[in-house]
């Protein structure tokens, strides 16, 4: 994907809202600040920290990274916490 393609899909997207499918099947939308569990240690984070997410980005692959305080992080290293 060039400069071009990530530019076109990002204008669409905002680094404050995530849109998730939940355990039932329901769509949801997150707005930053959102809490997740940290599923093992990483970076200055350690398992089964709750910590809030401040911005959700995208990698030149397509991959979801999570900013919190400051530090981006891959979102496989976390679970998001859902209040119902």
């Amino acid at each position: 994907m060039n400069d071009k393609e990530l530019a076109d899909l990002l204008k669409y997207s905002s680094p404050k809202e995530l849109y998730i499918i939940t355990w039932n099947n329901l769509l949801k939308m997150l707005v930053c600040p959102f809490e997740v569990i940290v599923l093992r240690d990483i970076g200055v984070l350690s398992q089964g920290q709750t910590v809030q997410v401040d911005m959700i980005k995208v990698t030149y692959d397509l991959k979801t990274v999570y900013v919190i305080n400051g530090y981006a992080y891959y979102y496989c290293y976390f679970d998001i916490v859902i209040d119902e």
